[in-house]
């Protein structure tokens, strides 16, 4: 078996505002791994507030090249490598080269049921609030969105805007981490009057205890607040949902663990993404079949993607399983400036 990497430049449609960042285009890491005719693929994005980049996952995906090459499974990798982007590209090749080896799909794989349509977010990035109503009709397709907050004054606006240009959907925030307790009390009355249905990571790590006392009836989703399977138990009663991503995680393989353990726990699970073509997607696309809330939208925040690739329709996601897992030969294409790592 052989590794190659390939790092790929996406730009995105248009730029993309979160708390205390822009993001104008998407770097991502491309692992194949060739055995014979057969290959598998994976991708990952990394996690940009854990400092990750194309550089960093390479460096470690490189320090594990002799060991994958000579066969090791993905259980041992979970043991080699931490967390983060360049597990991710790995644990997910190693599933797609599995697929083609078995000759079966990556579902009967991992013994789930054949997968459905998913309802998926459509995410608005933080801007005035005329722009993200506007958006928000944009996506005349939608039947939930996200909206990025930043913990600023026209937060209320930017909600009320969007919820009196869109009616009909399911609406959830995004701080980032962007809240105090203070400013998400302000908050919290817009929000249920326009039938906000979660709030997602209100405030930083490490503050997790701001929770305590919150008397909110919308749910909390952790999402920096919960990365891999060790994070999970210690977040009981204070989130209500858990979003995995597979760039946190570390793959599928571990993301599949943490749903297992945060069912046993008691908590929703939301699926998401870091943004990514719909290589990405795919994975993330079979753990959504186990979720409550899916937001596997990251395609259609970039200029183009890869074919065949995801489709979004009547605000359903559907992943043919020949953008990946195929029982047989198939491979991504590129569409973005490549240089290999």
């Amino acid at each position: 078996m052989k590794i190659q990497i390939r790092v790929e430049r996406w730009p995105l449609a248009v730029p993309f505002r979160i708390t205390g960042r822009t993001f104008t285009d998407l770097d991502v890491v491309v692992v194949t791994l060739r055995d014979g005719d057969l290959e598998g693929h994976g991708e990952a994005a990394g996690v940009y507030y854990q400092r990750e980049t194309p550089a960093s996952m390479t460096t470690q995906i490189e320090t594990v090249r002799e060991p994958v090459e000579a066969g090791l499974d993905r259980e041992v990798l979970r043991r080699l490598l931490p967390a983060g982007g360049a597990r991710n590209a790995l644990d997910c090749a190693l599933w797609d080269l599995e697929a083609k080896r078995a000759s079966q799909p990556v579902w009967e794989l991992a013994s789930l049921a054949a997968p459905q349509p998913l309802l998926t977010t459509y995410t608005l990035g933080a801007d005035v609030p005329a722009s993200m109503a506007r958006g928000a009709v944009g996506y005349g397709d939608a039947r939930a969105m996200k909206l990025k907050l930043t913990g600023e004054a026209t937060d209320a606006e930017r909600v009320r805007a969007v919820r009196a240009a869109r009616q009909d959907v399911w609406i959830g925030v995004d701080a980032n981490q962007g809240f105090t307790r203070d400013s998400l009390e302000r908050l919290l009355p817009t929000l249920i009057e326009a039938r906000v249905g979660l709030i997602e990571q209100p405030f930083p790590v490490g503050r997790e205890v701001d929770l305590e006392g919150l008397n909110s009836p919308i749910p909390i989703a952790a999402d920096e607040s919960v990365q891999g399977l060790g994070d999970v138990a210690g977040l009981v009663g204070r989130f209500d949902v858990l979003n995995i991503k597979l760039d946190k995680c570390g793959g599928l393989t571990e993301a599949l663990a943490m749903v297992s353990e945060a069912h046993r726990l008691g908590f929703k699970i939301m699926v998401g993404n870091m943004v990514g073509t719909s290589l990405a997607m795919a994975p993330a696309f079979l753990v959504g079949q186990l979720c409550a809330v899916a937001d596997l939208d990251g395609p259609l925040l970039l200029a183009s993607d890869r074919s065949p690739g995801v489709t979004y329709e009547k605000g359903l996601i559907w992943c043919p399983q020949e953008v990946w897992g195929a029982p047989s030969a198939s491979g991504p294409t590129v569409a973005g400036s490549v240089r290999q790592a």
